[in-house]
């Protein structure tokens, strides 16, 4: 990944199909002249202003920042969760602008993950059935299996059948994992993936997710104010009231 300050760039083609979404060439993520503006009581609010990078394929990337510097803001934008005031982003292969909200919905089942601080189960399905849920969205072959195989590579397989207010919050958060690599994405969005764990559990969690990054070659793009954690990745942005500061390579770290 690297800072991009050249914002010229040529027109995205207009996608509305899955079909159209599988250029491989390239970065996995391009953001250009990104701005975020929101009303607020006091006026006009800039939550983003002028941010401009690119993410290559199979890089993890931590964006960090003190609270209210934009990161879950940012986040929301190259998931195609939330639209840019200015500038545009792709992903995939596709420019999220030119996509409508039913296009970036089936490019994010398509291509996406998302682990969250909060976890994010359904209360009303097993844990088993958490995790075969977007396979069967997706309508893959034998959801079970192949759901069951994740819950064995994190440690569940026995705890299938539990319902997630049986499970810890670590347990929680590695059914949340498996849940979101059971499609194979290309990118996987993490938010705070290990907020609401203890120190111990949240070295467990951060294994696990850079394990399953490595051996299924996703794109990890994570916002964390943890340093630790984001020392893991093999870049890092600093954002800072809403303008990227730069970034840090992971061999310039050490």
């Amino acid at each position: 990944m690297r800072v991009d300050r050249d914002p010229k760039t040529a027109k995205g083609s207009s996608v509305t199909a899955a079909s159209s979404l599988d250029n491989h060439s390239g970065p996995i993520v391009r953001v250009v002249a990104l701005r975020k503006q929101v009303v607020s009581p006091e006026g006009p609010l800039v939550i983003l202003d002028d941010i401009n990078f690119t993410i290559d394929r199979g890089e993890s990337v931590a964006v960090v920042g003190a609270s209210g510097s934009g990161k879950s803001t940012l986040l929301s934008l190259l998931a195609g969760l939330d639209t840019p005031s200015a500038g545009r982003v792709w992903l995939a292969g596709a420019d999220l602008g030119e996509l409508d909200e039913d296009g970036r919905a089936l490019l994010r089942a398509q291509r996406v993950g998302f682990v969250f601080q909060s976890f994010q189960l359904l209360l009303g399905l097993t844990a088993l059935e958490n995790v075969m849920l977007p396979l069967e969205l997706a309508g893959q072959p034998e959801p079970r299996r192949s759901a069951l195989d994740l819950l064995e590579r994190v440690g569940l397989k026995a705890r299938a059948r539990h319902y997630p207010t049986q499970l810890s919050g670590g347990e929680q958060q590695r059914v949340a994992i498996a849940r979101a690599f059971a499609g194979n994405p290309d990118v996987l969005f993490a938010d705070e993936p290990t907020g609401n764990l203890d120190q111990k559990t949240g070295h467990r969690i951060v294994d696990l997710l850079f394990d399953l990054n490595r051996e299924q070659g996703t794109t990890l793009i994570l916002v964390t104010h943890d340093a630790e954690l984001a020392a893991y990745c093999d870049r890092v942005l600093e954002l800072d009231d809403g303008r990227l500061q730069g970034e840090t390579r992971k061999a310039e770290a050490r």
